[in-house]
């Protein structure tokens, strides 16, 4: 939940997940954008390149930390 409203914050539309992953789509930024700014900062996520799910990202929930680096990640990428 934490990450989630943590992704919310930053303009995110987070669908509630009951798995160990959620599947963000951020308005005003594109996930195939976003995934290649992730990549070039050593965060790996998934990227499906398909009608209805290329718009979103699919994020494994790993330790605080690592949310914290991909929340901060993401801070940055949204901002351009």
């Amino acid at each position: 939940e934490r990450f989630s409203d943590g992704l919310r914050e930053l303009g995110f539309d987070v669908p509630d997940s009951r798995a160990n992953f959620v599947f963000p789509r951020h308005a005003r930024a594109d996930a195939k954008t976003l995934l290649a700014g992730l990549r070039e900062r050593g965060i790996l996520v998934r990227y499906f390149d398909k009608p209805r799910l290329n718009d979103r990202l699919r994020i494994t929930i790993g330790t605080d930390e690592q949310m914290d680096a991909v929340i901060e990640a993401l801070r940055e990428l949204t901002r351009m």
